[in-house]
């Protein structure tokens, strides 16, 4: 039996009109291939991937940084309150079975770093390029041109990933 997928959609909560465009492109992508969109912010790209995915009738998965649903203004199909505040960054990085990154902002990168400590796999869209201490790349998320490119590498990471897992655990 295969399970849905779960794909989180991170990016900054103030994010340019640009990078929103992205996230709700991808959201809506996501959905209509079937896919679990999860997100951990109230606005900017987490927002506009909400409200793709939503559009287009998928699921979406929402990790609340607080404690009350009632508060949240987004097209949630599963509402989780936390009420860790910014820590619910690990829960969003450890149910997903890869990450699309659309931009970056200072939890941008906590989730990246998390999921490269955690083997998620991260497909990176207008997002961080990390670097050393002397300034040379390292390894870190894979990086994509489009939406729709970025949209089939992470689906395929996340198949990967899902397949590695369930052979792995039995």
């Amino acid at each position: 039996m295969m399970r849905t997928l779960h794909i989180g959609v991170i990016g900054p909560s103030a994010a340019a009109v640009t990078l929103c465009a992205q996230a709700r492109t991808a959201g809506a992508m996501l959905a209509t291939a079937g896919v679990a969109v999860v997100v951990g912010g109230t606005d900017g790209v987490s927002r506009a991937a909400a409200e793709g995915a939503a559009s287009s009738g998928g699921t979406v998965i929402g990790f609340l940084t607080g404690y009350a649903r009632s508060t949240v203004q987004l097209p949630l199909t599963v509402a989780v309150p936390t009420g860790i505040g910014e820590l619910s960054n690990g829960l969003l990085v450890r149910s997903c079975d890869a990450l699309l990154s659309i931009g970056g902002g200072w939890g941008t990168l906590m989730e990246v770093a998390l999921a490269q400590r955690t083997e998620v796999p991260v497909v990176s869209l207008d997002g961080w390029v990390l670097s050393d201490g002397a300034g040379q790349p390292i390894a870190g998320p894979t990086a994509a041109a489009t939406v729709d490119e970025a949209v089939e590498m992470v689906r395929r990471a996340a198949a990967q990933r899902r397949s590695t897992d369930e052979h792995r655990i039995g």
